[in-house]
């Protein structure tokens, strides 16, 4: 096995770990957009896929959930949405490249590298499709943002909302999860078809202990104190003289 096959396969589960905890951070936390005024300046405001967060000078945080979900905006509706496909594509992901790499000794019977290959593919594009569905939603969100927030109709008296953390960390997530895709599809292409070692050995070491044994007991046979054939003799003779 190459070693730089086993530093791709450990980055790319590394990545996905990383990619798939900062993709579950963006969908709970609540700082999708922030707004301030300087009417209110004691005052910001938070909003998020679940909940809307009013945040006190004296830092006091008032988080209200949404009361309908079919009263909430389109652009809300699609985040939630695709959000809580990246989370569980990407766990599926996760749950199919850690028993595909070379490192997992996860080998039974007849299966072979070919069978942890496709493991680790299947993990890869899992990973690659949660890095898309990922960056979707954050990226259409700002987008959104961008153009409200320099629209000209609105005066400029009226506050706009702002990029806040969650935007920022939707992006890491997808950008990790494409890097993590990407060297998991990467260390399946240089893995060479190769047998499993495992049942070789055991099957090696299961001979080598039945033929140790089969030595131990030759040697005790051997080690036995031979028997006086006085008797035998004396019988031999009474048999000749009948």
């Amino acid at each position: 096995m190459d070693t730089s096959v086993c530093i791709l396969e450990l980055l790319g589960v590394f990545f996905s770990i990383g990619a798939w905890l900062c993709s579950l951070a963006t969908t709970i936390m609540s700082q999708w957009l922030t707004l301030s005024t300087d009417l209110l300046p004691a005052e910001s405001y938070e909003l998020g896929l679940w909940e809307t967060c009013v945040i006190q000078d004296l830092g006091i945080l008032q988080c209200r959930p949404y009361d309908s979900l079919l009263g909430l905006p389109p652009d809300i509706k699609l985040a939630r949405i695709l959000m809580c496909a990246t989370v569980a594509t990407g766990f599926l992901g996760l749950l199919l490249a850690i028993p595909g790499i070379y490192l997992v000794n996860s080998c039974k019977g007849t299966e072979t590298i070919r069978a942890k290959r496709v493991l680790k593919m299947f993990g890869g594009i899992l990973c690659l499709a949660a890095g898309i569905l990922g960056i979707i939603p954050v990226s259409y969100i700002a987008h959104l943002t961008v153009l409200r927030f320099f629209d000209e109709s609105v005066p400029d008296v009226v506050p706009r909302w702002e990029f806040g953390d969650a935007l920022f960390c939707g992006w890491t997530a997808g950008l990790l999860h494409l890097v993590a895709g990407s060297l998991l599809v990467t260390s399946c292409v240089y893995l060479q078809d190769e047998p499993c070692t495992l049942p070789v050995t055991l099957q090696r070491n299961r001979g080598g202990i039945q033929h140790s044994y089969r030595k131990r007991s030759e040697m005790k046979t051997s080690k036995r104190p031979v028997r006086p054939a006085s008797n035998m003799s004396g019988c031999i003779a009474v048999v000749g003289c009948i």
